[in-house]
C-alpha cells in the first residue's frame, strides 16, 4: 500500500487501484500508463509540481499527454511566475518518487490545481505513489479530497 491508498481508505472514498508491470527503461511513463491501462489518454492525468517565484511548491493535475503551461498555472494560483521543481525537492517534499508522484497524501499538503478538462470525465486515473500504481477515482472526489480547484493548465 501507499499513503495515498492509505488515504482514500481513511476517507471513504470510492476507488479502484489498477496494477501494471512499469518498465524501468520506459522512455515517457505517461505513455507507458497509457499503454500499460489500455483506458483512452483522456482519462490518465499526471501529477506535476512546480514552484512559484516565492518558492511556494504547487501540484498541477493535467492529462498525461498535455503539457503544462506555468504562465496558466501561475494565474491559476493569483502568482506572478511558476516553473516546473527540482526533482530532488519534489521527492523530499511530497515523499514519492519522480513519475509516481501522488496528488493524494503527500508528506507536506500542498496547494493543488486540476486542469478543468477533468471536470468533464466520469472517472480519471492518477498515480497511487508509485510507478506502475494508479487510482481510479470521480474528479470531483479527487478536488475535494486535495482541496484543489479546476482551472485551464494547458494550451489547446
Amino acid at each position: 500500500m501507499t499513503p495515498a491508498i492509505d488515504f482514500l481508505k481513511r476517507e471513504n472514498i470510492p476507488y479502484s487501484i489498477h496494477e501494471y508491470q512499469h518498465d524501468s527503461s520506459a522512455v515517457s511513463f505517461s505513455q507507458e500508463a497509457i499503454d500499460k491501462l489500455g483506458v483512452p489518454a483522456r482519462m490518465v492525468y499526471k501529477t506535476l509540481v512546480a514552484e512559484t517565484e516565492n518558492g511556494e511548491l504547487v501540484v498541477a493535475v493535467l492529462p498525461v499527454l498535455s503539457k503544462l503551461n506555468t504562465k496558466l498555472l501561475a494565474k491559476a494560483l493569483g502568482t506572478k511566475k511558476s516553473s516546473m521543481a527540482d526533482a530532488q525537492k519534489v521527492e523530499r517534499v511530497t515523499g514519492y518518487v519522480t513519475g509516481g508522484v501522488s496528488p493524494l497524501a503527500q508528506k507536506k499538503s500542498l496547494r493543488t490545481v486540476i486542469d478543468r478538462t477533468a471536470k468533464d470525465l466520469d472517472q480519471l486515473y492518477v498515480s497511487a505513489g508509485r510507478r506502475g500504481l494508479e487510482i481510479e477515482l470521480k474528479p470531483l472526489d479527487l478536488a475535494i479530497l486535495c482541496d484543489a480547484e479546476f482551472k485551464q493548465l494547458c494550451q489547446t
